[in-house]
């Protein structure tokens, strides 16, 4: 890839002198902008100017990422590595899972599959014993938790 970057998101921000060059956004498009959006209209001139400040903010952004000179760089497909070796290591085959169906049993009359559990019993009900399950509920009477309901 490139030893040094051209240009970075943060020399986006630096400075605001080439703002004269982004197209201004007047209240009228901002509200067909936020109608077309299924956005409610802002409340305050505040918040007004701080969705148009944005906008051009983003406006600047795309034209800045648009002077990117891409000239002979192919178009990705997706943001993964495409490479041979890249598709060779994540191919899932019967042979990458078998570990997987090792873990699983068949039983049943009909065949069910099942997962065989990784920790024995023996060990489950060591971790259980601890357990609290009133520990965590706001209120309790006696060995129950309480449920409040909303009445109409």
């Amino acid at each position: 890839m490139f030893a040094k970057p051209s240009w970075s998101v943060k020399s986006l921000f630096k400075s605001d002198e080439s703002s004269a060059s982004t197209p201004a956004i007047t209240q009228k498009q901002l509200h067909h902008l936020l109608r077309l959006s299924a956005l409610p209209p802002p409340t305050s001139e505040a918040q007004n100017a701080k969705i148009i400040k944005d906008l051009q903010s983003q406006l600047k952004f795309v034209q800045v990422i648009q002077q990117v000179d891409a000239e002979g760089v192919e178009p990705l497909q997706s943001i993964r590595d495409e490479t041979k070796e890249a598709e060779k290591e994540n191919e899932i085959t019967v042979k990458s899972l078998q570990g997987e169906f090792d873990k699983e049993e068949v039983v049943g009359k009909r065949g069910r599959i099942r997962r065989r559990n990784e920790v024995p019993a023996a060990a489950r009900d060591e971790r259980m014993k601890d357990w609290d399950p009133l520990a965590q509920a706001p209120k309790k009477l006696g060995r129950f938790f309480v449920v409040d309901t909303a009445r109409d």
